[in-house]
This record gives C-alpha cells, sequence and structure tokens, in this order.
C-alpha cells in the first residue's frame, strides 16, 4: 500500500529512482551536447499558457491538452508540447532567427501505455530554426539532428519516415477528398503504422463520410514507402501526380533536402513515407518521425517533427511571416528502450 501512495505511476507519470536519473542526465548531456554543436541556444517558457495560446493549433489533438481549474481569472492550460510557446515566445520578443533548444515537460491527457514509454507527464528535447535561410538548409539539418542524437544513444538501430505536408494535401484534392475533410482524413491516414489499411479505410468512409471511391484512391497513394531515391524515380516515372504543381514544387523541396541528407551521410536513415501525416494543425511542409528499428520492441514514435511557417504568424501583427522547422526526441520513449535493451551508459561524455 505504502509503494502506491508513494508512487505517481497510478496518475500515469513517472517516478525516477537515482540510477534511473543518472541515465536519464547523460541522456540530457549527450542531446546538449548535439544541440550546441549545431549552435543552438537554450531557453525555457512556463509549463502553463493561457488557454487561448494553445487553442486552434492541435487539430484532433486538441482534446489531449490539460486544463486548468478556473481561478477566476485568465483561462490557463498546460503546455501540449514546446512548440506553440516558441512561436508565442518568438513573437512577442520580436525574434526573427534564431536557432533554440529546450528540454522540458509537456502534459497530455492521452491513453497512457507504461510498458511503451508514453505517459501523461514527460519530458521533450526540442531543437528549432527559425528565420530565413538557403532552401530545404534548415530541414535537412533537423533530420540530421535527430540522427545525431538517436545515434549517440544506446537504443539500437532506428529510422526517419519523411513525408511532405503538402504532398499529403496534393493526395487528397487528387483523390476527390472535401478540402473541409482534409485534416480529419489525415489523421485517419497517420494511423496506418498501427493499424491496416481495411480499418483505416472503413474508418475514413463509416465515421468520417468519406466517399468510397476516394478512400480507394487515396489508398493507391499512401500504402507507397521506401528508399527515398527509389520512391522519387517511381513517383516521377509514373506520373503520379501528373502536372500538379503543389505536388511538384513539394517533391521538388524533398529531392533537394535528400540531396543535403546524402551529402551528410545520413540518408541511409531515412524512409519516404506517403502515409506519414503527423497529426498536428501547424505543420506546413516537410515532416518526419523517427522510430525504433530493434528487434520487437514497441514504443512508438521516439520523435519528429517538420516545418511550420505560419505558426508565429498567429501572434504576430498581420502581414509577419518567421518560417520556422523543428524536431523533438521524446526522452521517455527513448529511455524505456535503454531499459528494455538493458544498456547502461559505459563511455564519458564529457
Amino acid at each position: 500500500m505504502d509503494s502506491f501512495i508513494f508512487s505517481s505511476e497510478w496518475i500515469f507519470c513517472r517516478s525516477m529512482y537515482p540510477k534511473q536519473m543518472m541515465i536519464r542526465d547523460q541522456a540530457f548531456q549527450i542531446i546538449r551536447r548535439v544541440f550546441r554543436r549545431h549552435g543552438a541556444v537554450e531557453i525555457d517558457t512556463p509549463v502553463f499558457e493561457l488557454k487561448e495560446t494553445l487553442t486552434g493549433k492541435y487539430g484532433e489533438d486538441s482534446k489531449l491538452i490539460y486544463n486548468l481549474a478556473d481561478q477566476g481569472g485568465e483561462l490557463l492550460a498546460l503546455r501540449y508540447d514546446l512548440t506553440v510557446p516558441l512561436a508565442r515566445f518568438l513573437a512577442l520578443n520580436s525574434v526573427g532567427n534564431i536557432k533554440r533548444f529546450h528540454i522540458g515537460k509537456v502534459y497530455r491527457r492521452d491513453q497512457p501505455a507504461l510498458a511503451r514509454g508514453r505517459y501523461r507527464e514527460f519530458y521533450q528535447c526540442d531543437f528549432d530554426i527559425a528565420g530565413l535561410y538557403g532552401r530545404m538548409v534548415p530541414d535537412a539539418e533537423c533530420v540530421a539532428v535527430a540522427c545525431e542524437i538517436l545515434n549517440s544513444l544506446p537504443i539500437g538501430d532506428f529510422g526517419l519516415k519523411v513525408n511532405h505536408r503538402k504532398l499529403l494535401d496534393s493526395i487528397l484534392e487528387i483523390s476527390g477528398v472535401p478540402s473541409d475533410k482534409f485534416r480529419t482524413i489525415c489523421s485517419a491516414v497517420d494511423k496506418l503504422d498501427k493499424e491496416p489499411w481495411e480499418n483505416v479505410r472503413k474508418e475514413m468512409v463509416e465515421e468520417k463520410g468519406l466517399d468510397g471511391a476516394a478512400a480507394d484512391r487515396i489508398g493507391k497513394f499512401v500504402l507507397l514507402n521506401g528508399e527515398p531515391r527509389e520512391m522519387m524515380k517511381q513517383l516521377r516515372s509514373s506520373n503520379a501526380f501528373g502536372d500538379h504543381k503543389v505536388a511538384c514544387n513539394a517533391l521538388e523541396d524533398l529531392d533537394i533536402m535528400f540531396g543535403y541528407l546524402e551529402a551528410m551521410g545520413k540518408l541511409k536513415y531515412i524512409s519516404f513515407d506517403l502515409s506519414l501525416a503527423r497529426g498536428l494543425d501547424y505543420y506546413t511542409g516537410v515532416i518526419y518521425e523517427a522510430v525504433c528499428m530493434s528487434g520487437n520492441t514497441q514504443v512508438g514514435s521516439i520523435g519528429g517533427g517538420g516545418r511550420y511557417d505560419n505558426l508565429v504568424s498567429m501572434f504576430q501583427d498581420a502581414g509577419k511571416v518567421t518560417p520556422c522547422v523543428g524536431v523533438s526526441v521524446g526522452i521517455e520513449r527513448v529511455f524505456t528502450l535503454i531499459e528494455a535493451r538493458q544498456v547502461f551508459f559505459v563511455r564519458p561524455v564529457f
């Protein structure tokens, strides 16, 4: 009984023993070292935000936000991620160009899966680049940062799935999906890493009201994935997108980024996956998700991110735009991997 009283697992948060804290601290040191090597500076933001700051930024995931009880003043909520608070920080402080990192706790009323490292309170380790740079240069750097971090941690093999939000929107448009259903259909597509296509199609048609023929057309696209160069060749040789201007521009973005990643020796970790959707509403360009590839250990996504060029402008005067791209590593899930493999740090991290 005493162990239950003094444990936080019953509310789906995690208590840490001294040895676990030591391992996590070493992981943080490795992550900070990679961030700083890429020229990022560290910032911090409050653990709670005005509710209106978070509202309308997360699509269907908005229901997972922890709203704080009304104390007779402003309505507040615990931060859902570190990205929206960063956007507010950039806008209110008129910061138009920065490489920043932030390691902090976030909160989600998610369905917990403790064995897979999914808690309602957990750390995120974020790296973001704000400002105008060469086309796809910061996007490639964020993917490279994720690869360097995951390569430095004892988690075994990993991979990064990559897609483009505008390419996914083009697929939906070409397939005949009404524009007002884009985001809700995207959320269904995003489940393909956990559910077979038959289940996802059923959700689209029976729950979301999509025409069956449109769902079948979507399936011909989103079931495609593979090595980036081979996928690019396949899509171009089949003329899958025809002369659709938005889709062609998105493919060009990806082609440029793959070139940078190849030059950096990181393309071997990348899979071009047309089913990757990332459920958050604020993404506008390239998106990516890191997954563990070791054995049968199931911890879901261990990181992800993408481009979000319009998020900061939601907190700025009309007409101002601050392009941004970032990546986030979920340290609790990484920690679960380290524990499952029974691997501990043995080399110095300084």
